[in-house]
């Protein structure tokens, strides 16, 4: 598939985009079969969890929703990061965008039908009838003509849909079309600005810090004057904790803060638009911005933050030499929301929402005749980025294993598939949803397994010979949960963990009678030994239920390995099925030995099992 003088190529699967779920469905599509040319504008992969520095993940935390490529990236990033992933307070997961992108290369380079063109320019979408025939492409100065049988759109902001008219969504529905519990009525979208001014979720442009060595005074001013428009931003948590929120491996920081941080409100709308000269104006707005937020923090903090020239600059190929550089503004913004396909099927809020009290899991989507045709597992609450307060939104949170967790919901197959193009697909936060789903649905670990499932299909559809829309679900769905190196869940069971060796029998129990999942999103209560991670220790000690649904640990401060003496109290945690239910048992204070990880930084004690 390389260039030639011709300007014709061909590949069986496109892929455009290098959003995190346009590197999954390249990768699946490669290891499906298919030969596969994933296309990107920019010089890394993957999107949120490497090029726009979006790496302390939130949602499928949970060990049952560990699954595909999403918990294979999991455990590939907890062996690759020495320091380990407990990291920070936002996440249970924290690492370097090196260390994700030196990854998904990997990956990527291990497969023969994968080829991956960086730095390329998306210029037109040829279609006839309802197929997507070809897209051209501009790489090196030279205009490339490809042929395929199915493309998909892998970016953040829906690249593909206007070029190829493909009917799609961009800003808020109303609450008369849906019914969805927090849209707001047709007569707010037209007389209140707020609409106007916000139609899409805020982005944020990343910029990433790095701690001094030493320990920040003890004297801190927790609520320091920060200058407009930042004078706000640690009022909630204190200047320390402002910054080491998105605390990351080598004390990197993350610098993704809504509250008065670096969120950008401005000109969203026009960010959209043809003009790239416009768009590339806000975008240096936007980099100022996250670059003053950076500033401020670091003088407000007497020099304990610095700035991190960890991302290459811009214009750096794909050489593994380019991994890091002297910027430390991430390569591209971190899209919350673009364009929405069309599709098939659309994801609404109420999709993802228990549909009654003491209910743990949202319905599962059902074909006409009765069938399951979910293709990804979710669980993220619900969140959305405006300027101000918060925006009241349904709750869907649920206190598990000691802390706040989303329940799980699904996404179907349809929402993947154009309503316009039956080979055409969507593998990132572009499919088919509403606005207010959008927040919930948008997210990194869910965004990969929906890349995977789509991949899947086009590479199955390819070895068919029918388009993606002709394709049975049931047997995508087994594709995904044989997969041999990243099975991935498409029914969620609370009670099954990834590692349960049960895992795919239980998978295909729900799909073949789905009455069999109770409300409580259980099948069984039959548990195995949980496998042990890197950086785990023994701990002794007394756990005490708050009464809220959290759990305290009083332990000896260098916990099971000895060493010098002292106390120390830890909020306590799991993401273990087992562990939760031990823990829920309980009713007086406890002595117990647990194997975890201490995260310093959170402050908290994540468990996954009972020591001897």
């Amino acid at each position: 598939m390389a260039p030639s003088n011709s300007n014709q190529e061909s590949a069986q699967v496109v892929v455009w985009g290098g959003g995190t779920g346009g590197v999954a469905a390249a990768l699946q599509a490669a290891r499906g079969g298919a030969r596969t040319l994933l296309l990107t504008p920019g010089p890394w992969l993957g999107g949120m969890v490497s090029a726009a520095g979006v790496c302390a993940p939130d949602g499928n935390e949970l060990t049952p929703w560990q699954t595909g490529l999403w918990g294979a990236f999991l455990r590939a990033l907890a062996h690759n990061e020495p320091e380990g992933l407990d990291q920070n307070w936002v996440s249970c997961f924290g690492y370097r965008p090196a260390t994700a992108e030196a990854i998904l290369r990997r990956w990527c380079g291990a497969e023969a039908l994968l080829q991956w063109w960086p730095q390329v320019e998306l210029r037109s979408v040829r279609s006839q009838g309802n197929r997507i025939r070809a897209v051209e492409i501009v790489r090196d100065g030279l205009g490339i003509d490809i042929a395929l049988d199915v493309l998909i759109d892998g970016s953040d902001q829906g690249d593909v849909w206007p070029l190829a008219q493909a009917p799609y969504r961009l800003g808020w529905e109303a609450k008369e079309l849906w019914d969805e519990p927090s849209a707001p009525s047709a007569q707010a979208l037209a007389t209140d600005p707020f609409f106007k001014e916000q139609p899409v979720q805020s982005p944020t442009w990343v910029v990433m810090g790095q701690l001094a060595k030493e320990e920040p005074s003890s004297g801190l001013n927790p609520k320091p004057q920060l200058p407009a428009p930042f004078d706000s931003a640690s009022e909630n948590f204190g200047l320390e904790r402002t910054i080491t929120y998105g605390r990351l491996p080598g004390g990197l920081v993350m610098l993704n803060w809504p509250l008065a941080g670096n969120d950008w409100h401005h000109q969203l709308g026009d960010l959209f638009e043809s003009d790239p000269a416009q768009r590339a104006e806000i975008y240096g707005q936007m980099r100022a911005h996250s670059l003053a937020f950076a500033d401020a923090l670091k003088e407000a903090s007497a020099g304990w933050l610095q700035l991190a020239n960890c991302f290459p600059a811009d214009g750096q190929g794909p050489a593994a030499e380019a991994l890091q550089g002297p910027s430390a503004l991430a390569l591209m913004p971190y899209w919350r929301e673009g364009r929405r396909l069309v599709g098939q099927t659309c994801v609404l809020e109420q999709h993802l929402l228990p549909p009654r009290a003491g209910c743990f899991i949202a319905p599962m989507p059902l074909g006409a005749d009765g069938t399951v045709t979910s293709i990804a597992v979710g669980n993220y609450a619900n969140d959305h980025h405006y300027p101000g307060g918060d925006f009241p939104l349904a709750p869907k949170s649920c206190r598990w294993g000691g802390r706040w967790s989303g329940t799980p919901f699904t996404i179907p197959y349809g929402a993947l598939l154009s309503s316009e193009f039956d080979n055409l697909m969507a593998a990132d936060k572009c499919f088919s949803s509403s606005h207010m789903a959008n927040g919930a649905t948008r997210l990194q670990p869910l965004i990969l397994n929906i890349g995977q499932a789509s991949g899947a299909a086009a590479a199955l559809a390819v070895a068919k010979g029918i388009p993606p829309a002709q394709l049975p679900v049931r047997e995508l769905q087994e594709i995904l949960i044989n997969d041999p190196t990243a099975p991935a869940a498409v029914v969620p069971l609370w009670d099954t963990p990834w590692h349960h060796p049960q895992w795919r029998e239980r998978q295909r129990q729900v799909l073949e009678a789905p009455e069999l999942l109770g409300e409580d999103g259980r099948l069984q209560t039959s548990y195995f030994p949980v496998p042990s991670e890197p950086g785990e220790s023994a701990w002794q000690g007394v756990i005490t239920a708050d009464g809220s649904g959290g759990f305290v640990f009083d332990c000896d401060a260098s916990g099971g390995e000895g060493g010098a003496g002292g106390k120390a109290r830890y909020p306590l945690i799991t993401l273990e099925p087992e562990l939760h239910d031990w823990l829920n048992g309980l009713d007086r204070p406890t002595s117990a030995n647990l194997v975890g990880c201490l995260n310093p930084y959170g402050p908290w004690l994540r468990a996954s099992r009972l020591g001897t």
